[in-house]
């Protein structure tokens, strides 16, 4: 794992990947389940994280030719499926440091798309770009979940919080300060704090 919990249960499809035991000890799922576990989520980083050596392209097939074993030519094939989805079709046989930042953006989206997995992490998806090419990346976002899939997404943008939302969690230093179905939420906010944030945010 990327990081080790400091506490609480994660279960994934019914499965426990880090538990506290009876004598308040963490513990982990065994190396091959949690590999199992990663196989089944993708992540789209803040900053990309594209490989640069790569051309697009081989970073949207890389993954599932090497962790799933897909075929490198089926793969190509559904790499220029799911580039022409966010967009970027034409920058199948560009280097990442050619694209603006909302196109990286786009192909880390399908790079992740491209291992078919069961839902999607996305880590600030946005932050890191100016408004204009945020729109771009944004665009895409609620196509996916337009589709029914299912997204955990951690963002500071409160209108991308309501607009993609089923339900919305307010974390303050790593505590679950209040959470809810977003008209609720944004509407009737009950924590101080979360009162707080959001009357920033409007300002």
């Amino acid at each position: 794992m990327l990081e080790i919990p400091q506490g609480g249960d994660i279960v994934f499809k019914g499965e426990a990947v880090s538990w506290t035991d009876k004598t308040d000890h963490r513990q982990l799922s065994d190396k091959n389940q949690i590999i199992k576990f990663r196989t089944n989520l993708s992540m789209v980083f803040q900053s990309f994280n594209l490989w640069s050596h790569l051309s697009i392209l081989d970073n949207v097939i890389e993954a599932p030719v090497t962790v799933l074993g897909k075929d490198r030519q089926r793969m190509r094939e559904a790499a220029y499926t799911l580039l022409d989805k966010v967009g970027i079709a034409d920058k199948a046989n560009a280097w990442p440091a050619q694209l603006s930042g909302g196109q990286q953006q786009r192909a880390a989206i399908a790079r992740a798309l491209a291992m078919e997995p069961d839902a999607l992490l996305f880590d600030e998806p946005t932050s890191a770009l100016d408004p204009e090419l945020e729109q771009e990346v944004v665009k895409v976002i609620k196509d996916l979940a337009s589709e029914g899939r299912t997204m955990l997404l951690v963002t500071h943008d409160m209108q991308l919080a309501r607009d993609l939302s089923d339900q919305v969690l307010f974390l303050h230093q790593g505590i679950v300060e209040e959470e809810g179905v977003p008209d609720i939420l944004f509407e009737k906010p009950k924590s101080t704090r979360l009162k707080q944030f959001l009357s920033a945010a409007a300002n």
